[in-house]
């Protein structure tokens, strides 16, 4: 699973358009969202096939400004503060979190700035070893 990091014009209609195209071209949104910047709209999808969903939006007019590898967690439901602590963990190895949603499974997906040393820290929270400590 990737990110894409989309461009869309503020305008009524626009996100349907968004999505009827990557409908079309069979590419399923997993989770994500949107909101408006300085009067753009700035969509993160998580998807299968980005490549795919890349392509297809910008032969229709839609800029993909990145493709993003992501960092998917599940996290404990039952127990209060998980996304501070992973977010704490994350923040002392020295990785900066740049969009955070969840997909369709209740997980975290994280896009950060160091992929390699997040992709670590994630792994290792899955092991639970950072439990104790935090």
């Amino acid at each position: 699973m990737k990110d894409l990091q989309i461009l869309l014009k503020n305008e009524q209609g626009e996100l349907a358009r968004m999505g009827e195209i990557l409908g079309n071209a069979n590419v399923s949104m997993e989770g994500g969202g949107v909101f408006v910047y300085n009067n753009t709209g700035v969509a993160h999808f998580l998807v299968e096939d980005a490549e795919k969903g890349k392509k297809a939006l910008e032969v229709n007019g839609i800029q993909v400004e990145k493709i993003n590898e992501v960092l998917i967690q599940k996290l404990k439901q039952d127990v209060s503060g998980q996304l501070g602590k992973i977010c704490r963990i994350l923040a002392e190895h020295q990785v900066n979190i740049l969009t955070q949603y969840s997909d369709h499974y209740n997980q975290l997906v994280l896009v950060v700035d160091d992929y390699k040393k997040g992709k670590e820290v994630s792994e290792n929270w899955k092991k639970g070893l950072y439990d104790e400590r935090h």
